[in-house]
């Protein structure tokens, strides 16, 4: 029987929902047949469509789509250097589009593929937050009245906001925070949020690596009295010696990974037991291929899945998250994003969640599509990312 080979590759760039979105396309030999990925840096989404057109696309023409593992190991060194975000988003959006494929191929959604499921939904956390504390305690309760026992809850945003900044004169324009104040402020929520909801509540709150590493360690020893689900990206993955300091102080679980696209960068923090969740960007560290490898090491070391699911992975990207959800047995949790109504229309087969739950539809491959018409009606647009632009009280640049 002749092989079923790639005979096209598209690209679709599309903003429905605030973030610009990659959505990969492949379409093989075999007529009607083609499967989709999601390639989704959003901050550098005109480098990941060149890549992909002008490098991975004439690559790619011509192979047999049924050779998903050789295809990712080619393609990770046909460029000889390797393992950036660029690189990995690109042929991530191949690599989910090729198990797209061989799920409808083998008339089987993915997660049979991988070995079957392990539960029947993924259980999912949502972003609760507001200004001030009174207002992300009532986000928090209207959450809960959806049916979310898993809750990230935050003040102020990423390294929060005071009301005043001593800046000195002529300090330039950005998205100033103050780390010792975030640092008060998020205890004093936590301190009322567990004494208004109670303990069964899961809690979890997103550092964002915008803490020295010092004051991380003592932040984290703070918060173990509220018992969280867990702190996520304590550090940033320059810094990572200093998890073992975390550990040595502290109880409180930590999760980390979304800024991670190298593997020297998980395996020694899963070999180390030093982290307990492992919460990769799948489409930054390259896509199924690479995730199904990760989640089956780091089970091996007792360290949950928490996969990275925010409004800059597509929804193509999510349901591939739902499929390695429901395969790993070492499954920790699903983070959530909720997209608006029209986004579904767009994408129709976008997992739904009831109750907290993300469930699969279960049609043959990723069980998600693209429609490219409704997609082109929210075209990409370009802007200088301020928030990205963070500063100290005194100007000075720092990561965000």
């Amino acid at each position: 029987m002749a092989a079923v080979t790639i005979k096209d590759v598209k690209t679709i760039l599309t903003q429905p929902a605030g973030s610009r979105l990659i959505i990969v396309k492949l379409i093989t030999s075999e007529p009607g047949l083609y499967g989709v990925g999601c390639a989704t840096f959003t901050q550098r989404f005109h480098a990941v469509h060149t890549a992909i057109e002008k490098h991975l696309k004439p690559f790619l023409i011509g192979r047999d789509v049924d050779r998903i593992e050789e295809t990712w190991q080619m393609l990770m060194v046909n460029g000889y250097w390797r393992n950036g975000p660029v690189l990995n988003n690109a042929i991530s959006g191949i690599d989910q589009a090729l198990w797209d494929i061989k799920g409808k191929r083998a008339n089987m959604p993915v997660y049979q593929l991988l070995g079957g499921k392990c539960r029947e939904a993924a259980a999912c956390y949502s972003h609760a937050g507001g200004d001030t504390i009174e207002a992300a305690i009532d986000s928090l309760r209207e959450l809960m009245d959806q049916g979310y026992h898993y809750l990230r809850l935050g003040c102020g945003g990423y390294g929060g906001k005071p009301a005043q900044l001593y800046k000195p004169d002529g300090a330039p324009e950005g998205d100033y925070f103050d780390r010792k104040h975030y640092m008060r402020v998020q205890l004093k929520l936590f301190e009322r949020t567990r004494a208004e909801v109670g303990d069964e509540i899961e809690l979890c709150h997103d550092i964002h690596e915008r803490l020295q590493p010092i004051e991380a360690v003592g932040f984290a020893k703070d918060m173990e009295q509220f018992k969280l689900f867990f702190l996520e990206d304590p550090l940033a993955p320059e810094d990572l010696e200093w998890f073992n300091n975390i550990r040595q102080q502290c109880a409180t679980p930590i999760a980390m990974g979304e800024l991670f696209n190298h593997p020297r960068e998980w395996q020694p923090l899963i070999e180390g037991r030093l982290i307990d969740f492992i919460r990769m960007h799948v489409s930054q560290m390259g896509g199924i291929t690479p995730a199904r490898h990760v989640a089956a090491f780091a089970n091996m070391y007792g360290i949950r899945t928490a996969w990275h699911g925010p409004g800059d992975t597509s929804p193509v990207g999510h349901a591939a998250n739902l499929h390695l959800d429901l395969w790993a047995p070492n499954f920790g949790i699903q983070e959530w994003c909720r997209f608006p109504e029209h986004v579904y229309e767009i994408f129709p087969g976008l997992p739904v969640v009831r109750k907290g739950y993300m469930y699969p539809n279960d049609s043959p491959g990723l069980g998600i599509d693209v429609d490219e018409k409704l997609a082109a009606k929210y075209p990409c647009e370009d802007e200088i990312i301020k928030w990205t632009q963070c500063r100290l009280p005194d100007g000075t640049p720092v990561r965000p």
